[in-house]
């Protein structure tokens, strides 16, 4: 049995709308950030970079790093589902 991780919280900055945009890959439907979303998370990798980040800062992205490792769960759990159903159909 797979247990989904579970999100405590959203960062204040994530959009209740259009966070999430899925691609068509092979036929297997994938989930990934938008591309506000993206810009986000590069915007703070920025001034992480060259600033130290505010604890506010530090929280959003630790918690958008949890939207992305739930995401590619979510991802590679339908992946593998969509790959075991196809190689028990031979």
């Amino acid at each position: 049995m797979l247990l989904l991780p579970k999100l405590q919280n959203l960062p204040n900055t994530f959009p209740i709308e259009g966070a999430v945009r899925i691609e068509l890959v092979e036929g297997i439907p994938l989930f990934r950030a938008s591309s506000t979303v993206q810009e986000r998370i590069e915007t703070l990798l920025e001034k992480q970079q060259n600033y130290l980040l505010n604890s506010e800062e530090e929280q959003e992205l630790d918690l958008y790093e949890e939207i992305d490792d739930y995401l590619s769960f979510v991802n590679r759990t339908v992946r593998n589902l969509y790959l075991t159903q196809n190689q028990s159909d031979i």
